[in-house]
């Protein structure tokens, strides 16, 4: 492919003028009062599409926010590379941790991006990774490169469990027939060490909700005689991992895979500093489960979390009250072989049997997903460390990625592909955090290696 990388250079401006432009929309899809402004952006994203160059462009209706699908059919005899990303952001709360506006773009110099990065919710997950496909899509079809056919499938209720998404890949699999799937909504290794995500962590998603008295008591009255939902809570909590950070639910390990001294040998030789991951974060000693590495914890190990507690007053001041109700939202990440289903019913099992008489226990399941390894023999995956040879002079390092992607494991069931992980953030991104950034250079250069994907995955399927 010729002059890539100089159209890159000469509407740069551009490119980054149209991505400042779409994270100003709060498309928040957990929050039904950016409900508008999920459907905008579903709007605006259509139009980028056939901007592009897709032939057709429809806004799909689903029984939750709209799927955004666009496709560019070069010949039915050639290979089809299908796209996967998402529109909505997540939450950007606490606001005021935030150095600037989250829905308000800034780019800023940082020690590690010194040309600068795009900060904003949303500028790395995933709407940043998933408008360098778009841009992509514009160079090959502006230059006339475009080796095989494509499709778009942009969702808006990935940060909320992508129930949506399910109901409409098994109602269109003809329509979302591939040969790949290709998704940017990971990272790699480091700007100068590019890697493929070969496996992500499933998830099980829940709520606790704790009830002691049938109404909050003054403290002084009642102290010390009615169970304390908030204290019977953080001990029940507490319980779920035991003195080696291990998760003492029954069952929970039933089906986790332990890899072998050769495997975990070779995940060891991927470059990584404590000392710097502790900078990163300002803390002076990692945590986690007895026996493995801190990149061991965070990839190929499942894990417990509590992401949000509260109950009681919590304004400004005193007010001395037991509280009725305490509530903690949970994360259970999930390595290949767990059933999320399963993990869901074991987790909420184990949680009312560990609660005393003296209060009720309630477990909601929200949402969650299979964990997913792809293996690094299949053509997909050989395009892609083709593309960053090209771009980066180095062969990339195959990582197992600790997040979740739960439609992954659907996609393979439904239509029968395999997806390739092209991230191009960095750990430092904070996604999900406040202050989310993404880098110029890494959005410049992912949209110049996509390119190169689809030039060597119609090579290779030949």
């Amino acid at each position: 492919m010729q002059n890539i990388h100089t159209y890159v250079q000469e509407h740069k401006d551009r490119f980054i003028n149209e991505l400042l432009e779409l994270l100003k929309i709060p498309s928040v899809s957990a929050d039904t009062a950016y409900k508008d402004d999920v459907i905008r952006t579903a709007k605006e994203i259509e139009k980028s599409l056939r901007a592009a160059g897709c032939d057709i462009v429809e806004i799909c209706e689903t029984p939750g926010y709209p799927i955004v699908y666009g496709e560019k059919i070069v010949d039915k005899n050639l290979p089809t590379v299908l796209v996967y990303g998402h529109y909505d952001v997540q939450p950007p709360d606490p606001i005021d941790l935030w150095d600037s506006p989250p829905f308000e773009p800034v780019i800023k110099k940082t020690e590690i991006h010194p040309e600068g990065a795009i900060f904003a919710r949303g500028s790395c997950d995933d709407k940043g990774q998933m408008y360098m496909h778009v841009k992509a899509l514009e160079i090959m079809t502006k230059t006339g490169q475009l080796p095989c056919n494509v499709k778009f499938m942009i969702e808006g209720e990935e940060e909320v469990g992508s129930k949506s998404l399910s109901w409409f890949v098994e109602r269109n699999q003809e329509k979302l027939a591939n040969d790949v799937i290709l998704i940017s909504d990971t990272g790699m290794i480091a700007k100068d060490v590019p890697s493929i995500t070969t496996g992500l962590r499933g998830l099980s998603y829940v709520e606790v909700e704790v009830t002691g008295p049938n109404r909050d008591l003054h403290s002084g009255l009642y102290g010390g005689a009615v169970a304390n939902p908030i204290n019977i809570l953080t001990k029940m909590i507490a319980s779920l991992h035991d003195e080696n950070n291990h998760i003492t639910v029954p069952g929970f390990y039933d089906k986790v895979e332990d890899l072998s001294a050769e495997e975990r040998a070779e995940m060891a030789k991927a470059p990584f500093s404590l000392d710097n991951y502790k900078k990163s974060l300002d803390i002076n000693a990692v945590y986690g489960e007895e026996g493995y590495t801190t990149n061991e914890r965070n990839s190929i190990r499942p894990t417990l979390d509590v992401n949000g507690i509260w109950g009681g007053y919590t304004g400004e001041g005193a007010k001395t009250v037991i509280a009725s109700k305490a509530y903690a939202k949970i994360s259970m990440r999930l390595v290949p072989n767990q059933d999320w289903e399963e993990i869901t019913e074991l987790f909420s099992k184990h949680f009312e049997n560990i609660a005393p008489e003296a209060v009720t226990v309630k477990v909601t399941p929200h949402h969650g997903g299979q964990g997913y390894v792809t293996p690094i023999d299949n053509v997909g995956y050989k395009a892609a460390s083709k593309a960053y040879q090209d771009t980066f002079g180095k062969t990339p390092i195959p990582q197992r990625s600790g997040g979740s992607i739960p439609i992954v494991s659907l996609f393979e069931k439904e239509l029968k592909s395999k997806t390739i992980l092209m991230g191009f953030g960095l750990d430092s991104d904070a996604i999900h955090s406040p202050n989310e950034h993404f880098g110029v250079w890494n959005y410049l250069k992912g949209i110049e290696t996509i390119p190169l994907f689809y030039k060597y995955f119609t090579e290779l399927s030949k």
